[in-house]
């Protein structure tokens, strides 16, 4: 099993590493991730864009998919930067991506520290089932037929490539993500169900383990993660968590004026600058 990891790198020494990972059915090469990329390039960063498995173009380079929390493959990543002398890196997930990147962090807790300098949420679906509610709704229905059709349109790969995957039959005729998820993503994953996946896999249950400075960037208009998930009482509990609600920005969108279409770069370059300068500041310090 192989996943795909795009570098770049700025001219001389860079000032930090910089991962970045997608949400559903996207890829390392999402707009929303190469205007974060290319921002993080010319303030100075080193910048990795993880696929997550079968992403990207990347079915031939493995015989399973991936789900919400399958953190495994981006702890080998960022134990292998380490090795390359390349850690502690800034994390960024975005969407899904953001749930993983969470879920991470906390399954890790202080271990992570060697490994991870921070980490920013983008619109996280940090609790799954909630936002596999809201995309149900009727005005979110072009966001949901898409995802259904493209989540079909790789299984279907899949089984292709590998007949023995786990899936129930049906699953092409599926007409929601809940559905979906009942007869792919549960079965593939050794999960009951759905519900039985969202539970075990939202990044709410590990909140509370997170032990690096850690922001949550959402919009409080956003159609697919309900602003009230970050409500969670672990978010509150835990001083390594920070919140930043915007009153608009829909889904990954915060579209602004001026040189970056997405004002969400600047903001996440803030953050990562600020985290960077308190880290250098107090050594070996765990600063959240």
């Amino acid at each position: 099993m192989q996943v795909l990891i795009e570098s770049q790198r700025p001219e001389g020494t860079a000032r930090g590493e910089i991962v970045l990972v997608h949400g559903l059915e996207s890829s390392g090469r999402a707009g929303y991730v190469l205007s974060m990329a290319q921002a993080a390039l010319e303030a100075g960063y080193a910048v990795h864009r993880f696929n997550m498995r079968s992403c990207g173009g990347t079915e031939h380079l493995s015989r399973t998919f991936y789900n919400a929390g399958l953190t495994v493959d981006l702890r080998m990543v960022l134990e292998e930067l380490a090795r390359r002398g390349r850690a502690p890196v800034h994390l960024v997930g975005y969407s899904l991506g953001g749930n993983l990147v969470l879920k991470l962090a906390g399954e890790w807790g202080a271990a992570a520290r060697p490994f991870i300098a921070s980490v920013c949420g983008v619109s996280a679906s940090i609790d799954l089932e909630a936002s596999c509610r809201a995309i149900l709704r009727r005005e979110n229905f072009i966001y949901h037929r898409r995802f259904v059709r493209r989540l079909i349109a790789r299984t279907t790969r899949r089984l292709e490539a590998n007949p023995d995957m786990t899936v129930r039959p049906g699953f092409d005729r599926a007409g929601t993500i809940v559905e979906f998820d009942d007869m792919v993503t549960g079965p593939a994953f050794g999960f009951r169900d759905a519900v039985d996946y969202y539970q075990h896999q939202s990044a709410t249950r590990f909140l509370d383990g997170i032990r690096v400075p850690t922001q949550l960037i959402y919009a409080l208009d956003d159609p697919i993660i309900p602003a009230s998930m970050y409500d969670h009482p672990s978010i509150a509990a835990n001083p390594c968590i920070h919140r930043f609600p915007t009153a608009h920005g829909g889904h990954v969108g915060f579209i602004a004026r001026g040189k970056h279409r997405f004002w969400l770069d600047c903001a996440v370059l803030e953050w990562i600058n600020e985290v960077g300068n308190r880290l250098h500041s107090v050594e070996g310090s765990c600063i959240c």
